[in-house]
C-alpha cells in the first residue's frame, strides 16, 4: 500500500505552487498604492513590488494571501498600532478578496469612504482607536459576511446607521466612545447573530422601551452597553425577554422610574449596572438571591433609604481583542 505524503510534504507543495502563481494585477496595484501613502513605518517591511511574494522575497509584513485557480489573491491586511498618519486609505477598497481588514491604533484621519461597501467578502473590520471622522457609512450595511464591526474610540457622529441591521452575521458591534447622536436604532434588534453591543461613552438619545420593542428581538445578546449617554424614560418588562443577557450596563444615563422585579427572571444576568440614573423606588429581592448575579450597583439614584449595592463596584471594561476570535 502506498504511504501519503506527509502533512510537511503537502504543505510544501501548497507552498511551492503559491510561490509560482502570479498575483493579480489589481491587488498589486492597490498594496503599491497603500505603500506609497502609508510611510517609512511600513515600506521598510514591504520590500519588493509584489505583496504576496516574489522569488526569495516573503510576502509583505500584514498581508495574507490565498491561491485562487491559477492566482493569487489578498485576502487579509493587518497594519496596526504602526502611527499612520493620512486619510484612510480608499485603495484598501480595491482588495475585493479582503476577509480582514484590521487599521486599529493608528492615526487615520477623515471619513470612511463608501466604497468600502464593495469588499463583500470581508467578515472583521477593525478601525477602532484612530481619529477617523463624519458619519458612519451605509455601504458598511452591503457587507453581508460581517462579524466583527470595531469602529470604538473615534471620532465618527451622526446617527448609527439603520442600515447595520442588514448584516445576518455580525456578533460583535462596537461603537463606544464615538460622538454619536440620535435613537438607538431598534431594528438592530433583527440582528439573530448579536452577542454584544456597545454603544456607551456618545450621545444617544431616547428610551429603552423604543429600542427594545419586540419580544423575539437580540436572541443571543449576551452583553448590551448603553452607559454615559443621554437616555430617558423607564426600564421595560421586556428586557426580561433577553434570556441570554449577562451584563447589562446603564450607568450615567437620565432614566427614570422603578426598577421592574420582572428583570430578576434574567437567568444569566451577572452585572446589573444602575448607577448615576434617576431611578427609585427599591429594589426586589429577586436580584439579592439571583445564583449569577455578582454586581448590582445603584449608587447616584433615588431608592429608598436602605436600598443596597451588590457585590464589590469595579469599572467594568472588556476589551475588544477579547472578542475577535
Amino acid at each position: 500500500m502506498a504511504i501519503s505524503p506527509s502533512f510537511a510534504s503537502i504543505w510544501f507543495l501548497l507552498l511551492l505552487s503559491l510561490a509560482h502563481c502570479k498575483t493579480v494585477k489589481r491587488d498589486v496595484k492597490a498594496l503599491n498604492e497603500i505603500k506609497a501613502s502609508l510611510g517609512w513605518r511600513v515600506v521598510y517591511a514591504w520590500v519588493g513590488d509584489d505583496p504576496c511574494g516574489d522569488g526569495d522575497l516573503p510576502p509583505w509584513s500584514g498581508v495574507t494571501c490565498s491561491q485562487q485557480g491559477d492566482y493569487r489573491v489578498v485576502t487579509e491586511l493587518e497594519v496596526y498600532a504602526v502611527s499612520i498618519v493620512g486619510p484612510f486609505p480608499t485603495a484598501v477598497t480595491n482588495l475585493l478578496d479582503l476577509t480582514r481588514l484590521d487599521l486599529h491604533n493608528n492615526k487615520l484621519t477623515g471619513p470612511i469612504p463608501p466604497q468600502i461597501g464593495r469588499l463583500k467578502h470581508l467578515r472583521i473590520l477593525n478601525l477602532r482607536w484612530n481619529k477617523l471622522q463624519d458619519v458612519i457609512p451605509p455601504e458598511i450595511g452591503e457587507l453581508k459576511k460581517l462579524t466583527h464591526l470595531y469602529l470604538s474610540f473615534n471620532n465618527f457622529k451622526g446617527e448609527i446607521p439603520v442600515e447595520l441591521a442588514n448584516l445576518p452575521e455580525l456578533r460583535y458591534l462596537y461603537l463606544h466612545e464615538n460622538h454619536l447622536t440620535g435613537r438607538i436604532p431598534p431594528e438592530l434588534g433583527n440582528l439573530k447573530n448579536l452577542r454584544h453591543l456597545d454603544v456607551g461613552n456618545n450621545h444617544l438619545t431616547g428610551t429603552l422601551r423604543d429600542f427594545i420593542r419586540s419580544g423575539d428581538g437580540f436572541p443571543l445578546l449576551r452583553n448590551l452597553y448603553l452607559n454615559n449617554n443621554q437616555l430617558s424614560g423607564g426600564l421595560p418588562e421586556q428586557l426580561a425577554n433577553l434570556t441570554n443577557l449577562e451584563i447589562l450596563y446603564l450607568s450615567y444615563n437620565k432614566m427614570i422610574g422603578a426598577v421592574p422585579p420582572k428583570l430578576a427572571q434574567i437567568p444569566r444576568l451577572t452585572y446589573l449596572y444602575l448607577d448615576h440614573n434617576s431611578f427609585i423606588g427599591r429594589i426586589a429581592d429577586g436580584f439579592y438571591k439571583h445564583p449569577f448575579l455578582k454586581e448590582l450597583y445603584i449608587e447616584g439614584n433615588q431608592f429608598r433609604s436602605g436600598t443596597k449595592s451588590k457585590g464589590t463596584h469595579k469599572v467594568l471594561e472588556l476589551t475588544d481583542t477579547e472578542f475577535l476570535f
